[in-house]
């Protein structure tokens, strides 16, 4: 199962319902405190419903204050899903696909929506294109003897009646060219519909966040060692629990025979004491294994462990990690998708730790059933990924946010640079040059010249030195190609600024009247 797409509403600095395309490697760029870590953490909280010691926890402080304000309390996560299994499993065993069960909105896609009420426990429902014909509206509401009475009134035939999915899908074809498709929300809250969710939810891939100012604490196992992080991963393997399952039970038939003899020999010398007394022996689902494997860990020269070694060390192994584990699931054959999100990567990074990292990345969203989601303020990491990777995250002048994938704005060709001045406010001298280059290419330099003031500038020719006049974009230009003429006083960060901005105004100036 792949995600396709996000949607968020009234969660922090999202008032407005914003959708968020997702690819198998989505980078999310943008000033700070614009929102792109709010992002990931509602990704988690929808996956991961907060439980855990790492995961984000959701509170009050959550719901966004404008919204609060005008007495909307409701935050909404919605998950959309694309490449679905071929069949699911909903009531008994019987197998079914969520398209025969009309699970699927308009689209053909399973969108999951989370309505958290002030904050609270989530409120879960599939957003369907479902049948809405009263006499077989709300089927996956219904109960056995339901779907009998709606058999035998409509004269219905069915091959097993006693199997839900068979039924529903009689039921269904019986109204086949009446079904009035209506695209609703099927709430999995309601009773009859619980059994729905705690399955569909089974098909959901694994969420797993990196934050990257979480405290660097000893107790923060995650961080600290990849392998604890590994251990969670493996203890939730099926294999692996059916594994445990059977092991509790074992232990739990030899602990009856103890306590059963022990009150046997208690009963003969006092029989109320006995009869009072009954062993407690939890469940195999309660049982923390996890506990079981606290110590382990990775140290390195002189047995240091990987919680004290420096940030950039902790964050490189744990990143490989991340890398190292997509690949033993490939090899594993393990089916269940996996989504790494992973903020800033290239926070402590040496450059040349943050240019392999960024191809390891490429690699690992091209594994299969594997996504990978980043938040970066690297211009490295942006140059380091195409287009159609990117999500630029602005605020409009109403306040609200706008995502949008990333496309040429002043120039009719992909450009990095660019998205790296628009995202980080990144003026370049390699900017400045594809800039100037494109006025160049287009014949428009002569129209850019006219009218803007000249400025001295001392040239190097033949060894003779001439004085010419320059408007300032041709100053910083011959400044940046002959870094051996000393001979003028040099341009400040400012010029550089203005003249960018003077030439990205009259392009997209010019490009308006084509």
């Amino acid at each position: 199962m792949r995600l396709d797409s996000v949607k968020i509403k009234n969660f922090r600095g999202y008032k407005d319902e914003v959708v968020i395309k997702i690819d198998d490697l989505t980078a999310f760029v943008g000033k700070n405190d614009i929102g792109k870590s709010t992002v990931l953490e509602a990704l988690d909280i929808f996956f991961n419903d907060g439980k855990g010691n790492y995961v984000v926890k959701l509170d009050k402080d959550d719901i966004n204050k404008s919204a609060l304000n005008d007495g909307d309390n409701d935050i909404y996560i919605t998950a959309i899903f694309s490449n679905l299994p071929t069949s699911i499993t909903i009531d008994a065993t019987r197998p079914t696909t969520f398209e025969n069960e009309y699970l699927l909105n308009s689209d053909g896609k399973l969108e999951i929506v989370k309505r958290y009420p002030n904050a609270g426990a989530a409120k879960v429902y599939i957003r369907a294109n479902h049948p809405c014909n009263p006499k077989c509206s709300e089927l996956l509401l219904k109960k056995l003897n339901d779907y009998k009475k709606i058999i035998n009134d409509e004269d219905i035939e069915c091959e097993n009646l006693t199997v839900n999915a068979i039924m529903r899908s009689a039921i269904w074809g019986r109204f086949v060219d009446d079904l009035q498709l209506t695209e609703i929300l099927i709430d999995t809250s309601k009773e009859d519909a619980k059994n729905i969710w705690e399955k569909v939810q089974t098909y959901l891939p694994q969420y797993s966040l990196f934050q990257s100012d979480r405290k660097n604490s000893d107790n923060d196992s995650e961080v600290q060692d990849p392998l604890k992080k590994a251990v969670a991963q493996i203890l939730g393997d099926q294999q692996v629990i059916e594994m445990f399952a059977d092991i509790a039970q074992r232990v739990e038939v030899h602990l009856k025979e103890v306590a059963d003899t022990t009150l046997g020999k208690l009963r003969e010398m006092n029989p109320d004491i006995a009869n009072s007394l009954n062993p407690i022996i939890p469940s195999a689902s309660a049982l923390k294994w996890i506990d079981v494997f606290k110590n382990v860990s990775i140290c390195g020269d002189e047995n240091i462990p990987i919680n004290k070694r420096g940030s950039g060390i902790k964050r490189l192994i744990l990143l490989n990690f991340f890398r190292a584990e997509a690949e033993r699931r490939l090899r594993s054959g393990n089916s269940q998708s996996i989504i790494y999100a992973i903020e800033e990567p290239e926070t402590s990074q040496h450059t040349d730790h943050q240019k392999l990292l960024i191809n390891a990345f490429i690699d690992l969203a091209a594994i299969v059933n594997t996504q990978v989601l980043l938040t970066t303020h690297s211009s490295i990491v942006v140059k380091g990924l195409c287009f159609e990777n990117l999500r630029l995250i602005n605020k409009q002048d109403d306040g609200n946010k706008l995502i949008s994938e990333v496309l040429s704005s002043q120039l009719p060709y992909p450009s990095l640079n660019e998205i790296n001045f628009v995202a980080f406010k990144d003026f370049t001298e390699e900017y400045h040059n594809e800039l100037y280059g494109y006025l160049e290419s287009e014949g428009w330099l002569p129209e850019y010249k006219i009218d803007k003031e000249e400025i001295d500038y001392v040239r190097i020719r033949g060894g003779n030195q001439l004085l010419e006049r320059k408007i300032l974009t041709e100053y910083i230009r011959h400044q940046i190609h002959h870094p051996e003429n000393t001979l003028n006083i040099r341009y400040t960060h400012l010029d550089l600024e203005e003249s960018i901005n003077l030439m990205r105004e009259f392009i997209l100036t010019k490009r308006s009247e084509l």
